[in-house]
């Protein structure tokens, strides 16, 4: 079309969506359920809800409800922020000297500093509802623990945060934010809990995982009275909630009759990636589109690429509920590597499934090349981009180039779900040339996967 492609499009504050996206409800393949740890049988709401808000329970379990409105108070929290610019990278593209045209949809502009605010005003909300003390939780990199510690301070929550130890150290001013609004935040594994305890007498020394975090922090709301757990990804309804990224994506297209020929997201545990692509996914399982939806992982922690699909545990510790997943298996620890959003050993059951179906495929990447294009990135197009983000990116110019050599005009987007200035610490070593990449061998792999728990379903 002859209409120039404005650099960002916005839309409007009255067309921020009102309902989130289901995927499930258009998939044929559901995602096999939770199983209890005691039993092997599928989760029940009345098991759930010892450890989740009853709300986010119902949300959880719910395979069939399409379209799920989305109350007034967490959409007047969303205006704070939101809709999101969906941004044409004409400086990146002229750069790379690329027909293709890129465009990546940017949610950095809020405090906590990344997307995971979407999901966390969410729960804090339903923990409010629910009539709770406060909430405790999880963070690798810090940014789920900082906006999960921004939602409760404005419900008025308590929030406990156990950080992944080598983010807790690498990211103190992350851990700062967190303080700031309110939130206790210890290094996890850590003594404070009997699953940290243990995991420090079989790790001495160990950097922590997601998976180690998790564990502490179902401990210590079950413990605790008046409170809650909850998680900042791989639940379905984390990324129920982070379907606002995809809608508005869809609707920023739309307004320009643009049609996308690639998608790309940063793949951890699966909330940035489940919502910016579910809501086009739903449209290829209803027939109405097809896209190339790539997922890109960190080659030092890769579950889709060299994992098993299998019932695995959600955490190190084996307290937490068994999920069918793409998994590196719950033992695997990965290396510290300055992506600690993506250090999960496991993937999101919805998208496993949807992965295991053939409806997008997967890449990993080293750590330099991610950083390279991170560079490239922030030095023509002004944003310092997470390095989880930056995942994305290098899959991006990956996919652009490819075009170059091809001579194809193709539209892709891409997910940049947050800044990096909390992560400069690995920008620094990336500048000073001291950062290295770390492959977890076959070995390593074949270690993690030999303690699978023994499903027969």
């Amino acid at each position: 079309m002859s209409q120039k492609i404005p650099y960002k499009i916005y839309l409007n504050e009255d067309e921020i969506p009102t309902q989130w996206y289901n995927v499930r409800a258009d998939m044929k393949n559901k995602p096999a359920p939770l199983l209890n740890p005691a039993t092997l049988k599928p989760l029940t709401a009345e098991e759930l809800e010892p450890i989740f808000c009853k709300e986010l329970v119902k949300q959880e379990l719910d395979n069939d409800t399409a379209w799920i409105p989305i109350p007034d108070e967490i959409l007047n929290f969303y205006k704070m922020y939101r809709p999101s610019p969906l941004v044409r990278a004409y400086f990146l593209e002229k750069a790379l000297g690329t027909p293709a045209k890129i465009y990546y949809k940017f949610e950095g502009n809020n405090t906590s500093g990344s997307h995971k605010l979407n999901s966390a005003i969410a729960q804090a909300y339903y923990a409010k509802q629910q009539g709770l003390k406060g909430v405790t939780t999880e963070t690798g990199a810090g940014q789920w623990g900082t906006a999960l510690s921004m939602a409760c301070s404005y419900f008025g929550l308590d929030c406990k945060v156990y950080m992944v130890k080598c983010s807790y150290e690498q990211k103190p001013f992350r851990r700062e934010v967190m303080r700031t609004y309110g939130a206790s935040v210890t290094p996890s594994p850590s003594d404070t809990t009997e699953v940290g305890r243990k995991i420090l007498a079989e790790h001495p020394g160990t950097s922590g995982s997601l998976g180690c975090a998790i564990s502490e922090a179902v401990e210590t709301a079950v413990k605790s009275e008046g409170y809650k757990y909850e998680l900042g990804s791989v639940l379905n309804l984390v990324l129920l909630h982070q379907t606002i990224i995809g809608l508005e994506t869809q609707a920023a297209l739309k307004k320009y009759d643009i049609k996308p020929d690639v998608i790309i997201g940063c793949a951890g545990g699966g909330s940035n990636l489940g919502g910016l692509v579910s809501p086009f996914i739903g449209e290829m399982l209803r027939g109405e589109a097809d896209y190339k939806v790539i997922a890109v992982e960190p080659a030092s922690c890769p579950s889709f690429t060299r994992g098993k699909f299998a019932y695995d545990f959600c955490d190190t510790g084996g307290i937490c509920p068994l999920a069918k997943m793409y998994t590196l298996g719950a033992q695997f620890i990965p290396s510290a590597s300055h992506a600690g959003g993506l250090r999960f050993h496991g993937m999101s059951t919805i998208l496993s499934q949807l992965y295991h179906d053939g409806l997008f495929e997967a890449r990993a990447v080293e750590q330099t090349s991610v950083f390279e294009a991170a560079e490239q990135f922030a030095r023509v197009e002004g944003i310092l981009p997470a390095p989880e983000s930056a995942h994305a990116i290098r899959v991006a110019i990956d996919e652009a180039l490819k075009c170059k050599e091809t001579g194809e005009e193709k539209n892709i987007v891409f997910g940049l779900t947050g800044t990096g200035y909390f992560d400069l610490y690995a920008y620094q070593q990336f500048n000073d040339g001291t950062m290295s990449d770390t492959i977890p061998t076959d070995a390593d792999i074949a270690a993690g996967l030999s303690k699978l728990p023994k499903v027969d379903l």
